[in-house]
């Protein structure tokens, strides 16, 4: 019975610890991401802020408001989302993978919901491993006109592990590649897009760096 208590015990110690590290499961954090255009230029940035943190039953929430800036630094996107800690992984909301590059085309000024969907960042992963998939739908409205965007991250794959520098800080990230599609259906005409890309996520921590062919960012600041 004792032992039993002392597992527990260190396992609920190893979640804690796990969860508090995470970069957005700190309450008031404030993390600048700049995004960058595929010159490597500057091309905007993406602010998030942990506006709440709450463990209920093994599982921390976070909530999340972000606000995308063009690259004159006027506000173009407002959105929150929300990142999960579980006993065995990091669950990031799947909003927060959209495509920056392409979010900075346009204004938001929409009603969305969301059917909510996170992707698995498991504490055990190694290189060589094959990741969960990730699949996630979310409705827009803008005035009168009504989209469906939907958008799947397949064939994941950990690559590396490699040391990644910011001008935030250092982390020892896994290197995870990955092919993204998203489907942007208006009417009855669906835009496709697909995309390879490569993230840099160091765990307990969050992704650091993210590349594909349209672009990159980089986390710059946290606060």
């Amino acid at each position: 019975m004792a032992t039993g208590l002392i597992c527990l015990f260190v396992a609920f110690s190893t979640h804690a610890q796990e969860c508090a590290h995470f970069l957005f499961l700190q309450k008031n954090k404030v993390v600048e991401e700049t995004i960058y255009n595929k010159k490597g230029e500057p091309n905007g940035k993406k602010v998030y802020e942990v506006s709440d943190v709450s463990t209920n039953g093994g599982t921390t929430t976070a909530k999340l408001n972000s606000e995308i800036f063009d690259k004159k630094g006027k506000s173009i996107a407002k959105s929150t989302s929300s990142v999960q800690c579980t006993g065995g992984a990091i669950l990031i909301d799947m909003k927060m993978m959209m495509p920056d590059q392409d979010n900075q085309q346009q204004t938001y000024d929409v009603d969305a919901s969301a059917q909510g969907n996170y992707i698995d960042y498991p504490y055990s992963m190694k290189p060589g491993d094959d990741l969960k998939d990730g699949n996630f739908t979310m409705d827009m409205k803008k005035g009168t006109i009504a989209q469906t965007v939907n958008m799947q991250i397949t064939q994941r794959k950990v690559l590396a592990q490699e040391s990644i520098t910011t001008p935030a800080g250092t982390w020892d990230c896994f290197k995870i590649s990955s092919h993204n599609h998203v489907g942007i259906k208006t009417g009855f005409i669906t835009i496709p897009f697909n995309v390879d890309v490569t993230e840099w996520y160091a765990p307990g921590f969050g992704i650091i760096k993210t590349e594909s062919k349209h672009g990159s960012t980089l986390i710059t600041s946290i606060k």
